[in-house]
């Protein structure tokens, strides 16, 4: 049997805020969200553009380079987590490379952004040890115009991992004038009590990926808006610590 070819844009190694312990992320190309702060435009771009900066790989490929740190995995209870873009556009080639890694003993989460059918959402999940998914609005028009799709499917997929009694962290990234109010913070609330979700962090907004859209020759919605710091979150975080919820600011 052929091995799959995944495009991967970078592996980043030493990471710590994206799980538990030390970790090395894996980008993957493709997404299907068109967030307008998104820090990775590179990512949204065919994989034979050369303005995604992809590489083709197999899954063994990136296996022997991930596990050249596994004594790092297994010192501080870390692993690898699978990013990108998101790696439900390339789905048999996340399974396969997820297959691999487990085969090697090795802690797998990964980020996503939730917008796949539910049988794929949960064929993918159940072979994981945690999920990150983000949860940009709580609002139908308001998610559309922020990412150009629904949240439909999206909540779908995070109230069935709720319940799943699998790992999971719903995360939200706070974003200026989008929805970065207290009202905001309540609706979210709201909104996830009724899902039985119970882990949340917020992530501030941020300018990494500014100069990205400089090199791309891409417009970009969020150019000079001043990045959030923790603080500034603060009062967020107290709507819904008092909700009882598990929240943290940041990864």
């Amino acid at each position: 049997m052929q091995s799959e070819k995944g495009y991967i844009f970078n592996i980043q190694k030493f990471c710590l805020h994206d799980g538990a312990g030390i970790r090395t992320d894996v980008f993957f190309c493709g997404c299907n969200l068109r967030c307008k702060w998104c820090a990775n435009p590179e990512s949204q771009f065919p994989f034979s553009d050369a303005r995604s900066e992809a590489r083709e790989y197999t899954a063994e490929e990136i296996l022997a380079e991930v596990l050249k740190d596994k004594p790092f995995y297994d010192k501080s209870g870390g692993g690898v987590t699978l990013t990108g873009g998101d790696l439900f556009m390339q789905y048999a080639f996340a399974l396969e490379l997820i297959s691999a890694l487990k085969g090697a003993g090795v802690h797998v989460a990964i980020e996503t952004a939730g917008s796949v059918s539910a049988e794929k959402f949960v064929a993918l999940t159940e072979k994981v040890d945690f999920v990150f998914i983000d949860c940009k609005h709580y609002d139908e028009q308001k998610h559309r115009e922020g990412t150009g799709v629904s949240n439909r499917l999206i909540l779908q997929n995070i109230r069935s991992l709720a319940a799943s009694g699998r790992d999971y962290c719903v995360r939200i990234p706070v974003i200026p004038g989008y929805n970065d109010s207290l009202e905001d913070a309540r609706a979210f609330c709201r909104l996830f009590r009724e899902m039985g979700i119970t882990r949340v962090q917020l992530l501030p907004f941020h300018q990494f990926g500014e100069k990205k859209y400089e090199k791309l020759g891409l417009a970009y919605a969020y150019k000079g808006i001043p990045q959030m710091h923790k603080e500034e979150l603060a009062a967020h975080r107290a709507i819904f610590a008092e909700e009882g919820f598990d929240v943290q600011i940041g990864g």
